[in-house]
């Protein structure tokens, strides 16, 4: 088991909560050939990664730049916490 890994992953997905999600399950669930009717998170991660990954990266990339800035706005909070004293 990788020690890192993120629990929700393995979270199986409901296709019923929408028109979209239940034709991007099916359309994942017969990817995988799988004997059960469930496709979880990390399966979907996999198809769109190989398949759409044009949307997987802006998600990344967006995802790395809000967190760059988060740190940098940490950083300079820290540092005027520091003068304070």
């Amino acid at each position: 088991m990788i020690e890192d890994k993120n629990p929700d992953l393995d979270k199986v997905l409901n296709p019923e909560d929408s028109g979209l999600k239940e034709l991007v399950v099916d359309y994942i669930g017969n990817k995988f050939n799988h004997d059960t009717d469930e496709v979880t998170v990390e399966m979907a991660v996999e198809v769109f990664a190989s398949e759409f990954s044009e949307l997987i990266l802006v998600l990344a990339e967006e995802n790395f730049v809000r967190g760059y800035r988060q740190a940098f706005a940490d950083l300079e909070a820290g540092q005027g916490a520091g003068d304070e004293s």
